[in-house]
């Protein structure tokens, strides 16, 4: 299996990062191993066979003076994300006693290729991500895997996906708000996070035995000598010295409580920037994740920690990517991303009861939410049909909204946005009633029918022609219509949410999430 990228740092000693068992890197691989302080040529291996770093002036005087220049994580980011998409399988892991098993990467027998853009105290260079993803394509990395941050969309990772490379972003950390969902481009796999049913609960015991039950973490240190002189002190009270509250020893337990959720701090859809495009895509464990620390945590005797956030459901996603291409190394970024939408779970949780999102108030999950659902790698190896979409396709589209395309073309896209053959449909401004186009291509068994499923949102009528697609040897690719109208008389309102499912009788439930909104005044078009 190739290589997968990040653009931040990384601790080559990690466990998760040895090369025992693995042989030279893919012939196809150009990559270098670009040395640096307290990163040798032989800090790259055949696991970890490549390594970049990037920095401009403004950078170099802003950043960190802890940094180093050089491939190395000083943070602890890079390496976190890295081993969670591609690390090792390693036995007796655990930190602190905590969460006590197995730590392996979504595609633990991938090799890893790192490029440094982000730097401690500073960020993450644009000028940087850029040249590190052209570096990218020229070295041969096989999946492009992106913990990152940015409200705005870079021509770059089209020109990756065109070159037939997934590309796999964070959603962001700023939920549980509306619209604040980053990387909102059409052709990426943006991830949201969700929780796990792993916890590590405490009881509080207060003087009249009440109990509470909370959520405690301790990690090792030293404990100070010097304490601050007195100034003041007045007796108010008696006390005879008894501990007034008592803590248990944290414990580590499993299937306990309700699991996936949403996490609150998952950034969530619609996105404003391409309202017409249903964001996120999906939602993967970001919460509380144990996974490879940089070396100044292993020097302290803690090689695995917890981390949270959407940057560690991204690199979940990508390492399940990186095993269905190469399951099915044919598949464009579009098929695979298709395949990880329209198999997700989307209903109920560990415990019967329907996903909720957490946040100020919980509620029920919606695609703003979570996508499609929360990942479910097994059946996306066998999706039976994919929403199939060629790069020509997203040119036209990046083209005509920022102002490139010619007038003829750009009117037939932009009257057609809702047609992007995209496994979901995001319709923010319906009058009446708008029809959309999808295309399937059978990828199951070559003689299947699929029955259509519709659960229109609420509010609205929906309709499929044809209701049935027939797929034969021959006749691999079907096309449908989908007609979303109004029921009574329209009204300025908020999103609501529908599926369409095709199902052929058997193992295959292909989903896709829908969300519309009625728009009768103008001005209503670009607020929600």
């Amino acid at each position: 299996m190739g290589p997968s990228i990040k653009l931040e740092g990384i601790t080559p000693e990690s466990p998760s990062f040895a090369d025992d068992g693995y042989g030279p890197p893919p012939s196809k691989w150009k990559g270098v191993c670009q040395v640096g302080p307290s990163f040798k040529a032989k800090s790259c291996n055949r696991k970890l066979i490549g390594a970049r770093w990037y920095i401009d002036n403004d950078t170099l005087r802003s950043m960190s003076k802890d940094e180093i220049l050089s491939p190395r994580d000083v943070v602890g980011h890079g390496t976190h994300t890295a081993s969670t998409a591609g690390g090792n399988i390693i036995h007796n892991a655990s930190i602190l006693g905590l969460a006590a098993g197995i730590v392996r990467g979504g595609a633990p027998r991938a090799r890893v290729a790192m490029y440094k853009t982000c730097w401690n105290g500073v960020g993450c260079s644009a000028a940087g991500q850029l040249k590190a993803i052209d570096d990218a394509i020229h070295d041969g990395v096989d999946i492009l895997s992106l913990s990152l941050g940015g409200p705005f969309e870079d021509p770059g990772t089209l020109h990756v996906v065109a070159k037939g490379i997934p590309v796999v972003y964070s959603a962001g950390n700023d939920g549980p708000i509306a619209q604040t969902v980053e990387n909102s481009s059409p052709w990426l796999l943006t991830v949201a996070a969700a929780t796990m049913d792993r916890s590590f609960p405490v009881v509080i015991t207060l003087g009249n035995n009440d109990k509470f039950v909370a959520q405690s973490f301790a990690i090792s240190g030293k404990t100070s000598s010097q304490f601050g002189e007195i100034q003041f002190y007045e007796r108010e009270g008696e006390n005879d010295g008894t501990p007034k509250v008592k803590i248990s020893l944290t414990q580590t337990t499993i299937g306990k409580v309700s699991a996936p959720k949403v996490a609150a701090f998952s950034s969530r859809g619609p996105s404003y920037i391409y309202p017409g495009v249903l964001k996120p895509d999906i939602a993967a464990l970001g919460v509380t994740v144990l996974a490879a620390a940089p070396k100044a945590f292993m020097d302290a005797g803690i090689p695995y920690r917890f981390d949270s956030g959407t940057s560690m459901s991204c690199p979940h996603v990508s390492g399940i990517i990186a095993v269905l291409k190469s399951l099915h190394p044919q598949w464009s970024p579009a098929a695979l991303k298709s395949a990880i939408m329209t198999t997700a779970a989307l209903t109920y949780d560990n415990n019967g009861m329907p996903i909720q999102a957490n946040g100020k108030v919980p509620k029920i999950a919606d695609p703003f939410d979570y996508g499609a659902g929360v990942v479910n790698p097994n059946m996306a190896a066998d999706p039976g049909l994919i929403y199939d979409i060629e790069p020509s396709d997203y040119f036209k589209f990046f083209n005509c909204m920022g102002g490139l395309g010619s007038a003829d073309n750009c009117t037939t896209v932009k009257g057609s946005l809702a047609d992007l053959n995209l496994p979901s449909i995001a319709i923010p401004n319906l009058r009446t009633f708008q029809a959309t186009t999808r295309t399937v291509t059978n990828v199951g068994q070559a003689n299947a029918r699929y029955k259509a499923f519709l659960y229109p949102p609420a509010g609205f009528e929906m309709t499929v022609d044809p209701p049935v697609l027939v797929f034969s040897k021959e006749k691999k690719v079907q096309s449908f219509k989908v007609t979303i109208k109004a029921t009574g008389r329209p009204i300025q309102g908020d999103y609501s949410f529908g599926r369409l499912v095709w199902h052929d009788g058997g193992i295959h439930w292909v989903r896709i999430p829908i969300a519309v909104r009625i728009v009768i005044e103008e001005i209503y078009s670009k607020i929600s």
